[in-house]
C-alpha cells in the first residue's frame, strides 16, 4: 500500500513539474516544490505556479480549488488576474472544479492575461471588476473556454457540394470542421461599411464516418479548397454557472478598434447559466466591443437565465469615408453551430436606441431565441436557419440574411419591420420565413407606415453570390398594432419598397434578384384596420402569389 502510494505521488509530481508545454496559449508552468503556493509573473509573460505535494494530494481529494486557495485577495482593488489565471491552469492539469469565494468581488486590470477555462467553474454570488480604462491589449479575452483537444488538417478534401452528405474521411470523433476557398470572395458588404467581402467560408459537423449533420447542411459548392480543418468535439459537458460581471468602459478614441476583454467560448458543448454582465463608465465617445460573451469556431453552446447590458452607439468614420454608427455588441456568435439563448434579457430599456442592439452573428448555423427579452437579433454574414420564438425583441429587431428556415413564433417584435433583410449584404435569404402567433408593434408605437419584411436591392452590385428574397412567406396569426399610424398611412405593407427606380419593366437589373413565389396569409389584423398592402412598389411585387386563407 505504501509503495502504491509512493508511485502515487511520484507520478503526480513528475507531472506538475512537466508544467504546460512551451507553446501552450494558458502561459502558466506549474511546478511542484515544498513550501507555500506561489504564483508569480516572470519576464516572458509567463506565470509561475508553485504548488506543493501536499497541495496537489489535498486538492485532488476535495476535487475543487478557489481562487483563494492561489492568492485571490476578493477585495475590489487588488488586481486577482495572475490568481484566477492560475487557478484555472492547476484545475485544468487535474480536471477539478473551480469555485469563486462567496461575496469576493474580483479586480481585473488591464494587464494581458488571459485565463482558460477547462473543467466547470462555479462563479457563484461572487463579482468581478473588469476595468478597460488602461488595456495593455483589447484584443486578449479575460477569460477563454477552450479545449485540451486539438484541430488538425483534412489535407485529401480538394472540393465539396452544396447539401452534401458526406466527406471522405475516417476521423477520430465527431468533429466540427471548417473549410475556406480564399479564392472566392463573399458577402462583398455595400453601404458606408463596404468591403471587399471575405473568402467563402463553411462551417459544419460530421460522425466519425465522415457522415454530415444535416440539420446543419454544407450550404456552399466549394470548387476548391485553400484550407480545411477538423476539430474533435468534447462529448462531455463544461457548465460555466453564476458570476456577476461589471465593465467599467475604456474612454479609447471612437473608431473601428474593438474591445474582446470577454468571456470567449472556443469550446463545443458548453452551457453558461445565471451569470449577469453590466456596464459603467461610458462617456461620450468610447471604442465598440466584440460581445462580452463571444461564441465561435464551436457547436452546441447554450446561454440561459442570462443578464447582458446593450453598449452605448458610438459613431466614426466609415470606409465610405462618411459619418456611421458603429456596431458594439454584448453578444457575439462567429462560425458557430447550434447556438441557443433561452431566457436571456438586458439591463437597459430594449427600445432605447441610444443603446446599440445586444447580438452580432456571423457564419452561424441553427441559432436560437426562446424567452428572450433584447433589443436585436441579427445575422451580419449569414445564417442557416434560424428560430426566434417565446421572445420580445426591440428597437433594432430582427435582421437576418441567409438560408434555410427563418421562424419566427410566440413573439413580439417592437422593430420597424418584423424582418429586416440586410440591404448591405444583399437582402437575400435562400429559403422560407414563417412568422407565426406573433405581434407586431411598428417602432414600438411610434407613426410609421409599417411593411412587415424590409430590405433594399438595386441590383447593381456584386455581393459574391445570387441573391433570394424568401421562396415562401407564411404569415399566420399576426397581429399588427398600428394604432398610431400616421394620417397618410393606407395600411401595412408586406414589403418595404426594396427599390423606388424599379417601377416598370425598362429598369435592368446586373444582378438579378430572385423574388418571393408566394405569401400565405392566415388570419393577419391590423389595430387600425387598414387591410394589408403587397407594398408601395407594387410593380416589383407583381408575380408574388398571395394566398389568402382569412
Amino acid at each position: 500500500m505504501k509503495y502504491a502510494l509512493l508511485t502515487f505521488l511520484l507520478s503526480i509530481a513528475a507531472l506538475v513539474t512537466q508544467g504546460q508545454p512551451e507553446s501552450s496559449p494558458e502561459q502558466v508552468v506549474i511546478t511542484s516544490e515544498k513550501g507555500k503556493i506561489q504564483v508569480s509573473s516572470l519576464e516572458n509573460g509567463k506565470l509561475h505556479v508553485n504548488v506543493p505535494p501536499k497541495a496537489v494530494v489535498k486538492y485532488k481529494a476535495v476535487g475543487l480549488v478557489h481562487y483563494s486557495d492561489f492568492g485571490a485577495k476578493g477585495n475590489g482593488k487588488t488586481d486577482d488576474i495572475d490568481a484566477i489565471a492560475a487557478t484555472h491552469a492547476f484545475a485544468n492539469l487535474h480536471g477539478l472544479l473551480v469555485k469563486a469565494d462567496p461575496k469576493a468581488t474580483y479586480y481585473i486590470g488591464g494587464r494581458e492575461r488571459t485565463a482558460f477555462i477547462r473543467t466547470d467553474t462555479d462563479f457563484g454570488t461572487a463579482a468581478f471588476l473588469i476595468d478597460d480604462t488602461e488595456v495593455q491589449n483589447r484584443n486578449a479575452s479575460v477569460f477563454t473556454v477552450s479545449s485540451d483537444l486539438k484541430p488538425f488538417k483534412l489535407e485529401t478534401i480538394k472540393t465539396l457540394k452544396r447539401n452534401q452528405q458526406k466527406i471522405e474521411a475516417l476521423l477520430p470523433a465527431s468533429c466540427l470542421i471548417t473549410v475556406t476557398n480564399a479564392n472566392v470572395k463573399q458577402y462583398i458588404r455595400f453601404g458606408l461599411n463596404q468591403n471587399n467581402g471575405s473568402p467563402q467560408t463553411d462551417i459544419f459537423v460530421v460522425d466519425k464516418n465522415g457522415n454530415v449533420d444535416m440539420n446543419a447542411p454544407i450550404i456552399w459548392d466549394f470548387s476548391q479548397i485553400t484550407d480545411i480543418t477538423a476539430l474533435p468535439i468534447d462529448e462531455k459537458p463544461l457548465t460555466i454557472t453564476g458570476g456577476r460581471f461589471t465593465t467599467i468602459a475604456n474612454k479609447a478614441e471612437s473608431k473601428y478598434t474593438y474591445y474582446n476583454r470577454n468571456i470567449a467560448v472556443r469550446r463545443s458543448n458548453v452551457l453558461v447559466d445565471g451569470l449577469q454582465h453590466d456596464i459603467k463608465g461610458e462617456e461620450d465617445h468610447g471604442a465598440p466591443y466584440g460581445g462580452f460573451i463571444n461564441i465561435g469556431e464551436c457547436a452546441y453552446v447554450t446561454v440561459k437565465n442570462t443578464i447582458l447590458t446593450g453598449h452605448r452607439t458610438y459613431s466614426t468614420i466609415g470606409a465610405a469615408d462618411k459619418p456611421v454608427t458603429m456596431g458594439t455588441y454584448d453578444l457575439s456568435v462567429n462560425r458557430a453551430l447550434n447556438v441557443s439563448f433561452v431566457n436571456c434579457s438586458q439591463t437597459n430599456d430594449i427600445n432605447d436606441n441610444t443603446y446599440w442592439g445586444i447580438l452580432g452573428s456571423n457564419f452561424c448555423k441553427n441559432l436560437l431565441y426562446d424567452q428572450c427579452t433584447l433589443s436585436r437579433f441579427d445575422a451580419h454574414q449569414g445564417v442557416a436557419n434560424a428560430t426566434i420564438r417565446n421572445s420580445t425583441l426591440g428597437h433594432m429587431g430582427i435582421n437576418a440574411i441567409g438560408s434555410g428556415l427563418l421562424l419566427v413564433e410566440n413573439s413580439t417584435i417592437r422593430g420597424r419591420s418584423v424582418v429586416n433583410l440586410r440591404p448591405d449584404y444583399g437582402s437575400s435569404w435562400q429559403g422560407e420565413l414563417v412568422i407565426r402567433n406573433c405581434v407586431f408593434v411598428p417602432a414600438d408605437g411610434k407613426p410609421i407606415s409599417a411593411a412587415l419584411i424590409s430590405g433594399s436591392y438595386s441590383g447593381q452590385h456584386d455581393f459574391g453570390y445570387t441573391c433570394y428574397m424568401p421562396e415562401r412567406i407564411t404569415l399566420e396569426n399576426l397581429r399588427i398594432d398600428d394604432s398610431r399610424h400616421p394620417e397618410t398611412y393606407q395600411g401595412p405593407a408586406i414589403f418595404a419598397n426594396f427599390n423606388p427606380q424599379q417601377t416598370d419593366a425598362s429598369y435592368q437589373e446586373k444582378f438579378p434578384y430572385v423574388k418571393t413565389k408566394e405569401v400565405i396569409l392566415k388570419n393577419v389584423t391590423t389595430a387600425s384596420g387598414k387591410p394589408l398592402r403587397i407594398s408601395d412598389n407594387p410593380f416589383m411585387f407583381r408575380d408574388v402569389k398571395v394566398n389568402s386563407g382569412q
